[in-house]
């Protein structure tokens, strides 16, 4: 789903959702797949941060993976992982990383131009003939490069099949196949002639994934695992099966809030299939760091095409502050500590995942335990990532 769009949605008609859950510090140590040490000092800092970012904004539960300028990766976990328990979060957790999904998916588009099967300039029409059509929309005037920079203009279906079903816990259960979210974007007037501005569209990468289909003859879903998920042993990043509900291995649960003061539904169990190739992957935070590592070390793309991955343009709007960029699936941010640091992030019911990486291998990844219904949650989020990068 929609890292940003939701927000809106929920922002403008939810407000935050006011209920106290426990929070309950677990001692931070490793994932399974780990064998790290870190100073107590700054085992320390982070745990305060993650325990601040808990208690301010009053999510159930908090996880957080950091990787410093030694390489050390350690994980962190704060408040619960079920409300009305002390339970704690189980530091190998995986979560659903929605719009994360995109950085994934793009990728597999820039291995196809790698490889000479698609050209980053060319139309969509000449890959999927007839299928980016309707009310003004045309995919003989969008080009690949334009999808993946959210430049197309095409409507974002997620508003839209979130406003026909009521709201977002109305359509947890329900399955999409992704032609059905590109039919109702495709219903609507494009927002824009393409190329010439910025706006974040899930369907831009609904197509992309038809794209990936229709090119290789093979599911975006085995392409990615084929060719980004095993090469960087992501052992707990899996695409879900066709109708998975629940989620596989250790995890917390996932909570949503309809309304302003009404108290979190749990969402742990729902049909991803509304976010598909724009954010149906599950992962960890520990497995979707080291893909920000592997993708900004260049074990994934050549050289030249990571550098048109990484350079972006103004994405007003993208998470709520004007300093970001947006790439080719890859957004970017200059941190206060003077640095700058690519990532995406991704918001769906019961999960919220923010990331960045630096070039010089730092990356730190925190996920909470529910959709926020706040814009000021959403910042503290943020803020709280970019705080573990510039202290790493």
């Amino acid at each position: 789903m929609s890292r940003r769009l939701t927000h809106l949605l929920t922002a403008a008609c939810l407000g935050t959702a006011a209920l106290s859950v426990p929070t309950t510090a677990a001692t931070a140590r490793p994932a399974a797949s780990e064998e790290v040490r870190t100073s107590p000092e700054g085992d320390a800092t982070v745990q305060e941060r993650l325990d601040r970012l808990v208690a301010d904004t009053g999510v159930p539960g908090a996880i957080a993976t950091v990787r410093d300028a030694r390489g050390r990766v350690r994980t962190y976990v704060a408040g619960t992982a079920r409300i009305g328990t002390d339970a704690p979060v189980d530091p190998r957790s995986r979560v659903r990383i929605a719009s994360n999904t995109k950085m994934f998916t793009a990728t597999v588009v820039l291995q196809l131009v790698e490889e000479g099967l698609v050209d980053l300039d060319a139309p969509v029409e000449r890959y999927l003939p007839g299928v980016v059509r309707g009310s003004g929309n045309d995919g003989r005037d969008i080009t690949v490069r334009e999808l993946l920079q959210q430049r197309s203009g095409l409507p974002d279906y997620d508003s839209l099949v979130v406003a026909a079903g009521g709201s977002l816990s109305a359509v947890r259960h329900t399955y999409f196949e992704p032609r059905e979210l590109l039919d109702a974007a495709l219903a609507e007037p494009p927002h824009f002639r393409p190329g010439s501005r910025w706006e974040y569209s899930n369907t831009n990468y609904v197509v992309l994934g038809l794209l990936v289909q229709r090119v290789t003859g093979r599911p975006v879903s085995e392409e990615i695992t084929r060719r980004v998920v095993r090469p960087l042993r992501l052992r707990d990043t899996y695409w879900p099966g066709v109708g998975e509900q629940r989620l596989r291995g250790p995890h917390p649960r996932g909570y949503l809030a309809d309304a302003p003061g009404e108290p979190w539904q749990d969402s742990t169990v729902m049909d991803p299939s509304l976010g598909w190739a724009a954010g149906q992957l599950v992962s960890t935070p520990a497995d979707l760091g080291r893909f920000m590592q592997g993708l900004l070390g260049g074990e994934l793309l050549p050289g030249d095409l990571l550098q048109q991955m990484m350079r972006g343009v103004r994405a007003p709007g993208f998470d709520a502050d004007p300093g970001w960029r947006y790439g080719l699936g890859l957004a970017s941010h200059h941190l206060g500590c003077g640095v700058t640091a690519w990532g995406h992030g991704g918001d769906i019911q019961g999960f919220e995942t923010r990331n960045l990486a630096t070039a010089d291998g730092r990356w730190a990844v925190v996920t909470v335990t529910a959709l926020p219904t706040s814009l000021d949650v959403v910042a503290e989020v943020s803020d709280s990532v970019e705080d573990l990068v510039c202290a790493s």
